[in-house]
């Protein structure tokens, strides 16, 4: 026989299983940590693969005060799903829904004058003020605005625009470079820029609702970068912005998210068998070989191809040959479970698993990727969604 029996029970063939109890949790473990600051759940990009409208509900329930996203088309999703309360989008290009964006009640951030004069179009044509918070580059070089000069003339025309009832200048806030790197550098010298320049616009005259420059790993090791908010986001996800910080239990967090997939084939296959496109792995010995209906076109990095490593009938085995776009193999070493049986990609680790972060290490990237990755042909399937069931 060269295969072997299918499990009698129908399966997914993959499932992103998103624990909501465990999410609440990690909130709840986020707030202690940031005691005297408000938390801003981060759910951008689909809430970091994990669905941002159930995540941003599940926060919300759990006492995040704020919602946090990179475009104006996700906050929008956000109000259009009923979420209510505050929500940051912070990632503009010219001609953006700023009229859209004034209407549902969001706040915009705003890294230049281009953006201002936008904005200002938009609440005259809106005719309503526009919520906006101001960004400073501290060091990061990426968006935000220049100390000096830039910044100068960015203060000064936002509290013009807010003195004619055009905007309400809602915050001030910047972003680390390096808050995962231990003892770098840089995180003072941010620091002490973001100072700097929040000061220069107090003195101006702006009177900020809210300071921020925490993300997730300033959150958990910096407080006295907490200010008024801390914006929390692969941590939101119990996951660990870097694993030199520690790992998600010795901040108190869980993963959120576990990956598994049905096993689709179990086969015998004799020594020297090819596995794969371009046979980069061929069997050592006679063995049986599982194969895995998920690929890279569900998010499963290419570059695990031959070191992923997955839990099959209580083993990790590992990605044998090359990940293709629908599936991959794993050399079950002459272990025949049936087919259908459970493949666990990633958990939390209780099961013996392998973590985000063991995927993250195999892939020579970071876990933030891992999961944000996984694509819409995976199923999201929530537990624990009651908030009953904390």
């Amino acid at each position: 026989m060269s295969e072997t029996p299918a499990v009698p029970t129908a399966a997914l063939r993959a499932r992103a299983e998103i624990d909501l109890g465990a999410l609440r949790a990690n909130v709840r473990a986020l707030r202690a940590r940031a005691e005297g600051a408000a938390v801003m759940a981060v759910v951008k990009s689909d809430g970091y693969g994990h669905g941002a409208v159930p995540c941003a509900r599940a926060a919300l329930a759990a006492g995040a005060s704020w919602l946090g996203t990179a475009t104006a088309e996700e906050a929008l999703a956000l109000r259009a799903a009923g979420l209510p309360g505050r929500i940051l989008c912070w990632l503009w290009v010219p001609g953006g829904p700023w009229r859209q964006a004034i209407e549902a009640d969001i706040d915009v951030s705003l890294s230049g004058m281009w953006a201002l004069r936008e904005v200002v179009e938009a609440a005259r044509a809106a005719g309503r003020p526009a919520r906006v918070q101001l960004k400073a580059d501290t060091g990061l070089g990426r968006n935000g605005c220049q100390p000096g000069e830039d910044w100068a003339e960015l203060v000064g025309a936002a509290l013009r625009a807010e003195a004619e009832g055009l905007v309400r200048v809602t915050g001030v806030w910047s972003h680390f470079a390096c808050a995962d790197e231990p003892g770098h550098p840089s995180v003072t010298a941010q620091l002490t820029r973001f100072r700097e320049m929040l000061a220069y616009a107090e003195d101006q005259g702006v009177r900020p609702e809210v300071r921020h420059i925490a993300n997730s790993p300033a959150t958990l090791t910096l407080p006295e970068s907490h200010f008024d908010l801390v914006r929390t986001g692969i941590a939101l996800y119990g996951v660990s912005p870097s694993p030199e910080l520690g790992t998600p239990a010795d901040f108190g967090l869980r993963p959120v998210m576990t990956l598994s997939a049905s096993l689709a084939l179990v086969k015998r296959t004799p020594a020297g068998h090819g596995v794969s496109y371009g046979h980069h792995y061929v069997t050592p010995g006679e063995t049986t070989l599982g194969l895995v209906p998920v690929g890279y076109a569900d998010g499963i990095p290419r570059h695990a191809s031959g070191t992923g490593p997955v839990l099959v009938g209580g083993k990790w085995r590992t990605i044998a040959g090359r990940v293709a776009m629908d599936q991959f193999v794993v050399d079950l070493g002459g272990d025949e479970p049936p087919v259908g049986s459970e493949a666990v990609l990633f958990g939390p680790g209780d099961r013996g698993e392998p973590t985000a972060e063991d995927w993250a290490q195999a892939c020579g990237t970071i876990a933030y990727e891992i999961v944000t990755r996984i694509g819409t042909r995976v199923p999201r399937v929530y537990v624990n969604a009651s908030n009953a069931s904390k």
